[in-house]
C-alpha cells in the first residue's frame, strides 16, 4: 500500500449529528415532515441529493434548492466550529502515517466548502496531499468516481490504495474503485463489515501493520 485514503464523517469527524440537527432545523421551518424512516434514507446522500429529496416530499415555495442546501452547509460548519467533534486519536495517526511515507488523500460525499473547517479543527489541514468532494464529480459514493479521481490525483493505482471507512455505501464506492477496505468503527457495533478488508475500532493505539 502507498496511499491511504479518508472519509470524513464519522472517520474524522463525528459529525452525523450536526447534519441531523442541521437539516432539521433548515427543512422543519420550510414545513417539511422529517421522520426516522426517511432520515435514515438520506444519511448517505450528498447535499444536493438530500435536498432534492425532500422537496420532492414536501415542496416550498419560499427557497431554491440551492438556497436550502446552503443554509444547511452553513449550519454545519456553524457547529463544528463550536463543538468540534473530532475523531480521538485522528492527528496522530496520521502523523504515524506520513512519517512511513504514505500519501494521504480525503474523500467525501460532504461539499467541499466544509473540509477546510474539519480539517482545521482536528489539526490535520497540513498532512493531506489531496482532499478531493463529491461535488467534483457525477455521482458520490457508492458510486467509484470519488475515489478512483482521489487516486489519480495522488499519482497511485487504485490497487495501492487502502480506504478508511465507516458507511457501507462509502465502502461500496472503495470496493468498485478496485482498493482495499478499512471499516473504522470507532466502538459502533451496528456497522456493516460485509465488505471490509479489515476493522479498526479506533485510532488511538493502533499499529500500521495491516497498511504494510
Amino acid at each position: 500500500m502507498k496511499a491511504v485514503i479518508f472519509d470524513m464523517d464519522g472517520v474524522i469527524i463525528d459529525s452525523e449529528p450536526f447534519w441531523q440537527r442541521a437539516e432539521f432545523e433548515v427543512f422543519s421551518s420550510l414545513g417539511v415532515a422529517l421522520n426516522t424512516e426517511f432520515t435514515n434514507l438520506t444519511k448517505t446522500m450528498t447535499t444536493v441529493e438530500v435536498t432534492k429529496f425532500w422537496y420532492d416530499k414536501f415542496p416550498w415555495e419560499s427557497k431554491t434548492l440551492e438556497e436550502v442546501e446552503e443554509m444547511v452547509i452553513l449550519r454545519v460548519m456553524e457547529l463544528i466550529e463550536q463543538v468540534g467533534g473530532e475523531i480521538n486519536g485522528i492527528e496522530s495517526f496520521i502523523k504515524k502515517l506520513k512519517s512511513n511515507g504514505f500519501k494521504i488523500g480525503l474523500a467525501t460525499n460532504s461539499p467541499y466548502k466544509i473540509i477546510p473547517v474539519v480539517l482545521e479543527k482536528a489539526g490535520i489541514a497540513d498532512y493531506f496531499d489531496i482532499i478531493f468532494s463529491a461535488e467534483f464529480v457525477p455521482l458520490g459514493k457508492p458510486d467509484p468516481a470519488i475515489y478512483l479521481m482521489t487516486s489519480k490525483e495522488l499519482g497511485i493505482d487504485p490497487e495501492n490504495c487502502i480506504v478508511i471507512e465507516d458507511s457501507y455505501s462509502g465502502m461500496m464506492a472503495a470496493k468498485k474503485a478496485g482498493m482495499k477496505v478499512v471499516a473504522f468503527t470507532n466502538g459502533n457495533q451496528d456497522v456493516n463489515l460485509s465488505l471490509a478488508d479489515y476493522k479498526m475500532e479506533s485510532f488511538l493505539e493502533h499499529e500500521l501493520t495491516i497498511f504494510s
